[in-house]
């Protein structure tokens, strides 16, 4: 395991087991201003991110020990909320999706350009702050309650898990429902903190897995509605 920088510049922890990737990034995060520390293994990551306080993880998938979802999932169970920025190297829908739902925050398919890391790098760093957090705490509609301090969604006796950016999204539309639509490009700006919004079907896949656990019928939806070719407006 190596560092590089100071620690008074913000924190990143990279997973990468590729070592010619791994020095790469890490220079060129140290150049633009992050203490790079870095991991090539699986359970040496999930336990170091446990045990240490960081920033960002930049988190690949395929990784020796344990995989990056294994490791994003375990992260989550044992309460870590630190950012997770997943690297994968297939533009598969499914992966992408398996990212989210361990707990990944977002998603970068390689190869990428070092502008479009650093730029999600920074996006979730500012969303992450204590600044940006809303004042509402908690919120019933349809027959459910939801717990935003908690991550915690209470529907028919049954008690849901919320992941993090699940939260902050659903908590973003409850606060603005009864606008008439809800952009994807307002959605990324606010929600995950982009200044510059990228090409990513990232917010449709969180709506989907949101869908999954307040909706009746995810198909036909009646609290999160798409307004088509537009975005989404919240009825609960």
């Amino acid at each position: 395991m190596t560092s590089a920088g100071s620690t008074a510049r913000p924190r990143v922890f990279l997973v990468e087991d590729e070592p010619a990737l791994a020095r790469a990034l890490a220079d060129m995060m140290t150049g633009s201003g992050y203490d790079v520390e870095t991991c090539a293994d699986g359970a040496e990551a999930l336990r170091t991110a446990h045990l240490r306080a960081f920033d960002l993880i930049l988190l690949d998938v395929m990784l020796p020990s344990l995989d990056g979802f294994e490791v994003a999932a375990g992260l989550r169970r044992r309460g870590v909320g630190i950012p997770i920025l997943m690297l994968t190297a297939r533009d598969e829908l499914s992966d992408k999706v398996m990212g989210l739902k361990s707990g990944a925050d977002d998603y970068v398919t390689k190869p990428f350009e070092a502008e479009e890391l650093l730029a999600r790098m920074e996006a979730l760093l500012r969303r992450a702050s204590p600044g940006r957090r809303s004042e509402i705490g908690s919120h019933d509609f349809g027959g459910m309650r939801v717990d935003f301090s908690k991550r915690k969604l209470t529907r028919g006796g049954q008690t849901l898990d919320l992941s993090e950016q699940e939260s902050r999204l659903l908590q973003y539309l409850v606060e603005h429902r009864g606008e008439s639509v809800i952009t994807r490009e307002t959605l990324l700006k606010e929600v995950w903190g982009y200044d510059t919004v990228p090409i990513t079907r990232t917010v449709d896949v969180h709506i989907a897995w949101l869908r999954q656990k307040i909706e009746t019928d995810p198909k036909s939806p009646e609290f999160i509605i798409t307004v088509h070719g537009r975005g989404y407006r919240f009825a609960g």
